[in-house]
C-alpha cells in the first residue's frame, strides 16, 4: 500500500541523507604534451548551446567530475614520449649493427643475413684494370668479360656512382627523373647484390623480386618506388613486367646493368627487355646506357667467337676486358688444375627394388623419371644410392606431393574420366610407397657395387683433405639435384668425421619426389659455409654463377661441365691460395677427355678474341644479323594499349594470363591455373586455353601454328585480347580482380574510431511540443510512486503526472534514496481521463508552477496552453485497485487548493512550536538554500554562535547572521526580532543525481543547520510534497528518455520494449565500446549502456544477412557471399543508414543534468537562464562507429523484446531497416524460406549411396534429411570437383558459410542468457572456445563426421588420420574431462568446416527452422560448456592477459599501461623496430623490442611477468608505491582498457 510516510524529528546530531552539489576542481598539470583546454568538447561529451547555470552561484553539479583518467593518461603519454626519446638515442647505428651481427641467423631476414656478411663491403681502392674498364663503360656500352672473383661488381658500383652524379645534375636542370636498374638472373642474387650496393652507394636504392608479390602491385605503388629510389636491384622478370605493364618506360631508365649477361639470348628476360623495349625506342638519346658483366660470353657448346658477337649485337655493346691481362692474373689467385681418373663404371642396371617397381608400375608417368634416375645411379653412384633414391622420393610428404600432382593432372583434363581411374592411380602410388617402406636395405659398404668406383675415388680424396681438423673448404659440383642429395647421404656414412656436409641446390620448383629449397635456406647454407660450420658442399650449378661463395681450397667437378662458362665459373670458386680444381674423368672415357680439352681450348680462343679486340671498333660486319632474328618475331602479333603504352606480346601473354587466372576470386584451398589443350589440324597445331569456371571467359582457341609453343602463345594472346576488350584487364594489362579482394573491400568498409562529428541531441520528446497551443479538456494521469520511500528520512507522498495524452506503460527504474540501496520508481498510467474545468486547470497550473518556484527557484509565465504536463499530489491508494480507480479520486485536493490559495505561510512571533516542525523553508535571497525543518532548538538564541557541525555558509558569526543571505549593505539596514526562536533544520543540497548511487563525499557532507524563522519563507508546499518534488527531476529525466527512444522506434516501425530501446541508445562514456575498460568522461546514473545489446545484435545481423544471401544467391560462391555480407553489415553501411535516419539525435550520451530537465514551452521569467532566447539546442560528439554500433544494439533490442516467445520477426525487420540493401529485403523470419528456390541438385533423386549416407548420419544426430543430397553437399570438400561422377553437387563452402553464422548465434544465445552480468569482452573470449576450430574439429571426430568427408587431397587425408588418432587418445585419457580437446594440436580446417556445413544443411533441409540448430547445440555442444570457468584462459593464453589479471586480481593495481611506439629510424634501410613498455604507477618497469607492436608488447609483458612473479601483494605495493587497493575512484574501479593491455596480441 502506498501511503504518505511520516517521519519523526531526528536528533540534532544525526546526519540525514542530503542533496549535495559540489565539484572538486581539477588541478593543473604541467606536462610536455600540450593539452587542449576545451576538454569538455572532446569525443562524445554533450555540449549545450548557450550554457548557463540556472540556480545559484554555489551551484556545482555533482555529475561533473575531475577527469582523473584522462589526466592520468596524458601524464603517462608524456612520460612514455620522454622515455622513448632517451631510449632511442641509446640505440645507435653501431648497436643496431651489433644486434644483427649477434642475432641468430635463423631469425634474421634475408636482407639482414646479407648485411651480416663482411664481404659486402668492397675495398675502396680499385685496381688498375677495374678503373680502365670503368672509364670505357662511361664512354660506351660494354660487356665486361672478367674471371669470377675479379671484381666486376666494383666496376658496376663505380659506374652507378657516376650515373647518379649525372642524374642529380640533370634533375637540378629540371629534366625528368630517371632510374638505374641492376638486373640479375635469380632471386638470391637480388639480395646479395643489393647488400653490396647498399654498402657502397650513398643514394637510396631498393630491391625487388617476384617472391615479394610484386605482381600484385599497382602502377601507383611502382611510381612511388621509382620516385623514392635512384637505383633498383631486381630480377629480369620484375623489370620486364614493369615495362610490359607500362609502369615504367625505357626512356625513364638511365642505366641497365646486366649481371651474368651471357643469359641474354633466345627468350630469356634479358633478351626480351632488349628486343621488346630497348630496340623499340627509336630515339637513341632516350635509350639507357648498358653495362654487362660475365665471366664468359658463351654458355653453350657453340662457336665461341660467333656466340660472343651475337651477344654483342643483341645487347648493343662491345665486349671488353683489360688491355693488360697480366694485371688480372696477378690480382686473382688461380687454382692448379688436376685430372682425377677413376676406374671405369659399370653399365646402368635395375636393382632388385627398381625391378619390382618397374615390373608393376612402369606404366605410371609419375614414376618414369624416378626409374630412370635410379637406373643411372647404379652406375654413377652405386646400388645403395639407387635404392636410397626411392626412400628420398617416397617419404610421406613426397608421396603426397606425387598424389597431388596426379590429382591436378586428372582434374585439368578437358574430358573427365571416371574418378575410379584417379583413385586407382593414387592407390598404386601408395602401394609403391609401401613396397619401399617394407624393403630391406643392405648397409652401405665398399663391396658388390654398393658404391661406385667414382664415389670411392672421391671418398679417398676427400678423406685425405679432411683427415684432420682443418679450415679447408670444398665444393663438389654435380649436374643433378638427386645426385647432390645422395652424395650428401653417402658421405654422412663414409666421410671423415672432420667433414661437415651441406647441400646447395636451386630454388626452382622441384619435380615430384624432389626436395624444394628456399632462397633463405640457400643463404643460410652459404653463411654456415663462410663461418666454417660447414666445410664441404655438394652443389648443383646454382653455386657456379654469381652467388658470393667464400674462397675454397678445393673444387671438385664430380660431374663435368657442359659449357665453357660452367668451367670458368666453377673454377672461379677456387680462389684460395694454393687451391686445387679437380676434373673427375673416367678411365678410358674419350668424351670426358675431350670435354677437358674443349674447355681449355675454348678458353684460349675466347682469351685471344678478347685480346685482339680494338678499343675503338664499331659493331659492324658481324655474322649475326639481329634484324633477321627480329624479323621472325615480327610475324607474331602484338598489342599496345593506346592509353598507357602497356605492351602485349606472344611471350608475355602467357605471364599476363597466368596472373589473371591467379587473381580470380577463389578460396585458399583451391589452386587456379589455365589449361592448354593441343590438337593437330592439317599438320598445324591449334591450341585451346581453358580458364577456371569462375572466369568471365572460359575458353579461347588460338590460330594454327607450325610449332606447339607458338600455338600455345597464340591461344594465350587471343585470350588476353578478349579479356582486355571486355574490360577484365585494365589499361596496364592487370586484372580487375585482386587476390586480396575481401581485405581490400574491408579497408573501404571500416570506420575510423577517432573520427568524430558534432550532432544535435534531443533532450525532449517531440510529443510535448505536439500538444502545445490548446487548453486541454481532459488530462491523463500517470502515478509516480516510490517503493520504500521511507528511505528519504522524511514524509513523502506520490505525485501524479498529468498529460494531454495517455503515456504508455513504462518500466520501473531505481532511485538511490540512501547510500548502498535502491528504491524502485513505478510509473503507472491510468486508462481513464480526468475532465478538466477552467478552475481545476488553474489550480493544477498554480501548483505545478509553485513546485518550480519554491523547489527549483524558477518563475515561469502562467500559460496553460503551452504547458507540457502538470503535477498534482495524491492521497493514499491501494496498488491493486489502481487500474480501476477514478483518477480524480486519487488527487489530494485539499493540498492542491491550499497551495493554490497560499503563496506562503506567514510566520509571526505567535506561531506555535508545532507549526515550526516539518516545514519546507526557503532562503529569500539565496536560491540555493532550502531547508527541511526538524523543530525548535531549545536553549539557543539568534545571537548565539553557530553550533559546531553545522553546514557551512559565508556568514557564520551568529545564528541570525547564518540565516540571512543579504549582502553587507542590505544586512546593515535590515532589522530582526531578537526574541524569535531558533529552528533546527537540514539543508537541502538539491544537486543530487538520484539515478546514481551515493559517493563518499556526498555521504559525508554536513547538512545540519540552525536558523531563525523571521527572514525565511515558509512554503505552502507540505514537506511530503517537497520531498517528492526533489525526486521529480530524476523521474521526468528518465521518463523523457524513454519517450525519446520510443519515438525513434515508432518512426522506424520497430516495437521494442522501452527499457531495451533506452539501453540500445545509451552511450555512457567516451569508451563505452571498450569492454572492461576505464570509463572516460563517464556519465553517471544512465543505467545500462548499449554494449551487450550491440554484441548480440551484431551476431544476429551476421546470421540474418547470411541466411538472406544463401536463400537468394544460389550461384554465388563463398567468396562472393562473404563480400556481399560485408557490404551489408560493415560499419560504414550501418553508419550511412543511421545518418539518413538521424539516429544520432536519439542517442543518449548525457547523464542527468539539472539544466535540461525543465519543461519547454513556457517562458522562464526569473532565475538563471531567463535571458536566453529561443529553444535550447544540445550538441554531442559521436564517433562514426558509435552510431553504427547503436544500429546493431537496436537489432539486439528487437530480438530480446520477444525472447519469451522466440519470435524473431522484429529483429529481422530491424536488420532490413539498417542494412538498407536489396540482398536483405524481408520483414519477418518466414520470408527467408520464401526467397529460397530449391536448386536442382537438392531436389534430384537421391542415389542409394546418398540415402545410406543420410541414414548413417541420422544415427549420429537424430535428424532425418528430406533431401539427402544436401547432406552429400555438406560433406564434399572443395578439392572434390563437382563434375566428377554422375552428380554435380557443390562443395560444402556455401553451407559452411551459412552454418558458421547459425552456430555463432546459438553459442552467443547460450552465453548471453546464462551470464546476464558478463560484459561483451568476457562473452567474446568464451565464445571463442565454443566456435573454435579446435573444438569443432574434436566434435567432428566425436560425431564421426570425418568418416563421411569426400575429398581427393591425399595431404588432407593424412592430416585427418593423424588428428583423429591424437584427439581419440586425448578423449580416452581424459577420464571424462570436458575440455580434453584443448590439449591437442589444431585440426585440419576441413573437420570444423563440415560441422558448420552440417548445421547449415539441417537448417536448409528443415525449411529454415532455427529450432533445429538449437536442438543440435543442446544435443552436442552444450555439455562441453556447462562450466565455462574451465575455459577462462582459453582465449587468454597470452602474456598480456596474464599480466592484466596478475595486476588487477592479485595485486589490486589499477594504475598501469602497456604502451608501444615505433622507434625512429637510425640506420637507413634498417628493419622497422617497435618498442613496448609496461608502465606501473608512471614508472617504466620493462621493455620489449621487436619488428611489430604485437611482439614488442608480448616481450614486454613476458619480462614483466618474470619480474613480478612470486611477489606478495604487500611486497608489490611497497616496491611500486601502489595505493590502488586503498582508494576507489568516483566511478568505481579503474581498469586499464583491454585494448591497451592487449594491443594486437589477441
Amino acid at each position: 500500500m502506498a501511503t504518505i510516510a511520516n517521519a519523526s524529528p531526528l536528533p540534532s546530531d544525526t546526519l540525514m541523507p542530503t542533496y549535495p552539489g559540489y565539484q572538486v576542481e581539477a588541478q593543473a598539470v604541467s606536462i610536455a604534451t600540450p593539452v587542449t583546454p576545451n576538454t569538455s568538447f572532446s569525443e562524445d561529451r554533450p555540449v549545450p548551446e548557450g550554457f548557463d547555470d540556472t540556480d545559484s552561484e554555489h551551484d556545482n553539479e555533482s555529475n561533473r567530475r575531475p577527469q582523473h583518467v584522462t589526466q592520468r593518461r596524458r601524464i603517462q603519454n608524456s612520460i612514455f614520449s620522454a622515455w622513448l626519446s632517451t631510449r632511442a638515442e641509446k640505440i645507435t647505428k653501431e648497436e643496431v649493427k651489433a644486434v644483427i651481427q649477434n642475432a641468430d641467423d635463423e631469425e634474421l631476414s634475408i636482407r639482414n643475413l646479407m648485411a651480416k656478411q663482411e664481404s659486402n663491403v668492397i675495398i675502396g681502392d680499385p685496381r688498375e684494370y677495374q678503373i680502365e674498364l670503368f672509364e670505357r663503360a662511361k664512354k660506351q656500352d660494354i660487356i665486361a668479360v672478367l674471371d669470377t672473383g675479379s671484381g666486376k661488381t666494383l666496376i658496376a658500383v663505380l659506374l652507378l656512382k657516376h650515373m647518379m652524379e649525372l642524374e642529380l645534375e640533370n634533375r637540378a636542370q629540371g629534366k625528368p627523373p630517371r632510374v638505374a636498374f641492376f638486373v640479375v638472373n635469380c632471386v638470391t642474387l637480388v639480395f646479395q647484390q643489393f647488400a653490396v650496393l647498399e654498402c657502397n652507394l650513398n643514394q637510396k636504392i631498393d630491391r625487388f623480386c617476384g617472391d615479394m608479390s610484386t605482381d600484385l602491385w599497382t602502377k601507383s605503388v611502382w611510381e612511388k618506388h621509382f620516385k623514392d629510389n635512384m637505383a633498383i636491384v631486381c630480377t629480369a622478370e620484375v623489370l620486364y613486367n614493369c615495362l610490359l605493364h607500362s609502369f615504367i618506360s625505357i626512356d625513364q631508365i638511365n642505366l641497365l646493368i646486366f649481371d651474368e649477361a651471357h643469359h641474354a639470348k633466345k627468350n630469356h628476360a634479358y633478351a626480351r627487355i632488349i628486343k621488346d623495349f630497348y630496340i623499340a625506342e627509336p630515339d637513341l638519346s632516350k635509350r639507357p646506357k648498358i653495362f654487362g658483366m660475365t665471366a664468359s660470353p658463351v654458355d653453350a657448346k657453340v662457336d665461341v667467337v660467333k656466340a660472343a658477337r651475337e651477344l654483342e649485337t643483341l645487347l648493343h655493346c662491345q665486349i671488353a676486358t683489360t688491355a693488360d691481362l697480366s694485371l688480372l692474373r696477378t690480382s686473382i689467385s688461380r687454382p692448379t688444375e688436376h685430372v682425377m681418373a677413376y676406374p671405369q663404371l659399370r653399365l646402368p642396371y635395375m636393382t632388385a627394388l627398381s625391378s619390382e617397381i618397374d615390373e608393376k608400375f612402369k606404366d605410371m608417368e609419375s614414376l618414369v623419371r624416378l626409374l630412370r634416375c635410379s637406373k643411372e645411379a647404379t652406375s654413377e653412384l652405386g646400388e645403395w644410392a639407387a635404392d636410397h633414391l626411392w626412400c628420398l622420393a617416397l617419404t610421406d610428404d613426397e608421396s603426397r606431393k606425387i598424389e597431388r600432382d596426379i590429382e591436378q593432372t586428372f582434374l585439368s583434363e578437358k574430358y573427365q574420366r571416371p574418378v575410379e581411374i584417379l583413385n586407382e592411380s593414387i592407390a598404386r602410388i601408395r602401394e609403391v610407397a609401401e613396397i619401399v617402406k617394407n624393403h630391406t636395405f643392405p648397409p652401405l659398404s665398399f663391396e658388390d657395387n654398393s658404391v661406385s668406383s667414382k664415389v670411392i675415388c672421391l671418398n679417398d680424396y676427400l678423406n685425405s683433405v679432411f683427415e684432420r681438423p682443418t679450415d679447408a673448404r670444398c665444393i663438389v659440383f654435380v649436374k643433378q639435384r638427386y645426385t647432390a642429395r645422395l652424395l650428401t647421404e653417402i658421405f654422412k656414412r663414409i666421410g671423415s668425421p672432420h667433414m661437415t656436409l651441406g647441400l646447395l641446390i636451386g630454388t626452382n620448383s622441384a619435380e615430384a619426389g624432389e626436395m624444394k629449397v628456399s632462397v633463405r635456406q640457400q643463404v643460410l647454407t652459404l653463411m654456415k659455409f663462410r663461418k666454417g660450420d660447414l666445410n664441404c658442399l655438394f652443389a648443383t650449378s646454382i653455386a657456379e654463377e654469381g652467388l658470393d661463395i667464400p674462397d675454397c681450397n678445393t673444387v671438385v667437378r664430380f660431374d663435368l661441365y657442359s659449357t665453357l662458362i660452367q668451367y670458368i665459373q666453377s673454377r672461379g670458386r677456387a680462389r684460395h691460395k694454393n687451391s686445387k680444381y679437380l676434373h673427375m674423368v673416367e678411365q678410358g672415357n674419350r668424351q670426358h677427355a675431350q670435354a677437358v680439352r674443349d674447355v681449355r681450348d675454348n678458353e684460349d680462343v675466347l682469351k685471344n678474341f678478347c685480346e685482339a679486340l680494338p678499343a675503338d671498333r664499331l659493331l659492324l660486319g658481324n655474322d649475326y644479323d639481329l634484324e633477321e632474328a627480329l624479323a621472325k618475331e615480327r610475324t607474331h602479333r602484338t598489342y599496345t594499349d593506346p592509353k598507357t603504352g602497356a605492351k602485349l606480346t606472344y611471350r608475355s601473354s602467357l605471364v599476363i594470363l597466368a596472373h589473371f587466372v591467379g587473381s580470380l576470386p577463389h578460396d585458399n584451398e583451391t589452386s587456379l591455373r589455365a589449361s592448354y589443350v593441343m590438337s593437330c589440324e592439317n599438320k598445324l597445331y591449334v591450341c585451346e586455353v581453358i580458364l577456371p569456371e569462375m572466369s568471365p571467359i572460359i575458353s579461347v582457341i588460338g590460330r594454327p601454328c607450325t610449332r606447339k609453343a607458338i600455338a600455345k602463345c597464340s591461344a594465350a594472346f587471343d585470350a588476353c585480347l578478349r579479356l582486355r576488350q571486355a574490360g577484365y584487364l585494365d589499361s596496364n594489362l592487370l586484372p580487375i580482380y585482386h587476390k586480396q579482394l575481401p581485405a581490400m573491400r574491408n579497408a573501404h568498409l571500416a570506420l575510423n574510431l577517432k573520427t568524430t562529428n558534432v550532432y544535435d541531441m534531443r533532450v525532449k520528446p517531440e510529443v510535448w511540443e505536439q500538444t502545445w497551443g490548446a487548453i486541454p479538456a481532459e488530462l491523463y494521469m500517470t502515478v509516480l510512486d516510490v517503493k520504500d520511500a521511507e528511505a528519504l528520512g522524511r514524509p513523502s507522498q506520490p505525485l501524479a503526472l498529468l498529460t494531454r495524452f495517455m503515456i504508455s506503460h513504462l518500466p520501473s527504474f531505481p532511485l538511490h534514496l540512501r547510500s548502498g540501496t535502491a528504491s524502485e520508481v513505478s510509473c503507472k498510467p491510468l486508462a481513464k481521463s480526468i475532465k478538466i474545468t477552467d478552475s481545476i486547470l488553474r489550480t493544477l497550473t498554480s501548483f505545478t508552477l509553485r513546485i518550480y518556484k519554491d523547489i527549483f527557484n524558477k518563475t515561469y509565465e502562467y500559460n496553460e496552453a503551452s504547458m507540457s504536463y502538470w503535477l498534482a499530489p495524491l492521497i493514499n491508494y491501494q496498488p491493486a485497485d489502481l487500474p480501476t480507480c477514478e483518477p480524480r479520486s486519487l488527487i489530494d485536493w485539499p493540498v492542491l487548493d491550499h497551495v493554490h490559495e497560499n503563496e506562503e505561510i506567514p510566520w509571526t512571533i505567535d506561531t506555535s512550536v508545532e507549526e515550526l516542525s516539518n516545514r519546507y523553508l526557503i532562503d529569500r535571497w539565496d536560491g540555493g538554500r532550502r531547508f527541511f525543518s526538524v523543530g525548535v532548538a531549545p536553549g539557543l538564541n539568534p545571537s548565539d554562535p553557530v553550533p559546531e557541525g553545522s553546514a557551512s555558509h559565508k556568514y557564520m558569526d551568529t545564528i541570525l547572521d547564518y540565516t540571512v543571505s543579504l549582502f553587507s549593505k542590505s544586512r546593515a539596514r535590515a532589522t530582526w526580532r531578537k526574541d524569535q526562536p531558533v529552528i533546527m533544520a537540514h539543508r537541502v543540497l538539491h544537486r543530487r543525481n538520484w539515478l546514481d548511487d551515493w559517493n563518499e563525499e556526498e555521504q559525508n557532507l554536513k547538512t545540519l543547520s540552525y536558523l531563525c524563522p523571521e527572514p525565511l519563507k515558509f512554503s505552502a508546499l507540505p514537506i511530503s510534497v517537497a520531498a517528492m518534488g526533489y525526486l521529480f527531476p530524476a523521474i521526468i529525466f528518465r521518463l523523457e528518455a524513454y519517450l525519446i527512444v520510443l519515438e525513434i522506434c515508432a518512426k522506424l516501425g520497430l516495437n521494442i520494449k522501452p527499457e531495451l530501446a533506452l539501453e540500445a541508445l545509451t552511450k555512457d562514456s567516451d569508451n563505452t565500446e571498450e569492454h572492461r575498460s576505464e570509463q572516460v568522461h563517464f556519465q553517471r546514473g544512465m543505467g545500462k549502456n548499449y554494449e551487450r545489446l550491440e554484441f548480440i545484435g551484431d551476431c544476429f545481423l551476421k546470421m540474418a544477412t547470411s541466411i538472406s544471401l544463401y536463400a537468394q544467391n544460389a550461384g554465388d560462391d563463398e567468396f562472393e557471399s562473404h563480400v556481399k555480407r560485408m557490404l551489408m553489415l560493415c560499419n560504414a553501411n550501418l553508419f550511412k543508414t543511421a545518418t539518413k535516419l538521424k539516429l544520432y539525435e536519439y542517442i543518449r550520451t548525457q547523464g542527468f543534468s539539472r539544466r535540461t530537465w525543465y519543461p519547454e514551452g513556457i517562458k522562464l521569467l526569473e532565475g538563471k537562464g531567463h535571458k536566453k532566447i529561443g529553444k535550447e539546442v544540445v550538441k554531442h560528439h559521436l564517433n562514426d562507429k558509435t552510431i553504427a554500433d547503436v544500429c546493431e544494439a537496436l537489432i539486439g533490442a528487437a530480438l530480446l523484446s520477444y525472447n519469451d516467445t522466440g519470435d524473431m520477426d522484429m529483429a529481422v525487420k530491424a536488420v532490413t531497416i539498417f542494412v538498407a540493401n536489396p540482398d536483405h529485403a524481408v520483414e519477418k523470419w518466414d520470408d527467408y524460406y520464401k526467397l529460397y528456390k530449391l536448386p536442382a541438385y537438392q531436389t534430384a533423386a537421391s542415389t542409394a549411396w546418398q540415402v545410406d549416407l543420410a541414414a548413417q548420419v541420422e544415427r549420429l544426430h537424430s535428424y532425418h534429411f528430406n533431401y539427402p543430397r544436401l547432406l552429400h553437399s555438406a560433406f564434399t570438400h572443395p578439392s572434390y570437383p563437382s563434375g566428377i561422377g554422375r552428380d554435380r553437387i557443390p562443395n560444402y563452402q556455401r553451407l559452411e558459410f551459412l552454418g558458421d553464422s547459425l552456430l555463432d548465434m546459438a553459442c552467443i544465445n547460450f552465453l548471453f542468457y546464462r551470464y546476464p552480468d558478463r560484459d561483451p569482452q568476457w562473452l567474446t573470449e568464451h565464445k571463442m572456445a565454443m566456435v573454435s576450430n579446435k573444438f569443432l574439429g574434436a566434435l567432428s571426430v566425436k560425431l564421426g563426421f570425418h568418416k563421411h568427408l569426400r575429398l581427393l587431397s591425399s595431404s588432407h587425408i593424412h592430416l585427418i588420420q593423424e588428428y583423429v588418432t591424437e584427439i581419440t587418445d586425448a578423449d580416452a585419457e581424459s577420464h571424462g574431462a570436458r575440455d580434453y580437446w584443448t590439449t591437442t594440436k589444431n585440426p585440419p580446417k576441413c573437420l570444423p568446416d563440415i560441422v558448420e556445413s552440417y548445421i547449415g544443411a539441417i537448417f536448409v533441409d528443415s525449411k529454415f527452422d532455427y529450432k533445429e540448430v538449437e536442438r543440435f547445440f543442446e544435443a552436442h555442444v552444450r555439455w562441453y560448456f556447462e562450466d565455462m570457468s574451465i575455459y577462462d584462459t582459453f582465449a587468454n593464453c597470452h602474456p598480456t592477459t596474464f599480466l592484466s589479471n596478475l595486476l588487477t586480481l592479485n595485486f589490486g593495481c589499477m594504475n598501469y599501461r602497456l604502451m608501444s611506439d615505433e622507434l625512429p629510424t637510425i640506420v637507413e634501410g634498417a628493419p622497422i623496430r617497435v618498442i613496448a613498455v609496461v608502465m606501473i604507477h608512471d614508472q617504466v618497469i620493462t621493455e620489449g623490442l621487436a619488428a611489430s607492436s604485437k611482439y614488442a608488447k608480448l616481450r614486454a609483458s613476458s619480462k614483466a611477468l618474470e619480474l613480478l612473479s612470486g611477489l606478495a601483494p604487500f611486497e608489490y605495493r611497497k616496491q611500486y608505491r601502489c595505493d590502488c587497493s586503498d582508494k576507489k575512484t568516483e566511478n568505481g574501479v579503474d581498469v586499464p582498457p583491454v585494448e591497451e593491455m592487449m594491443g594486437s596480441a589477441i
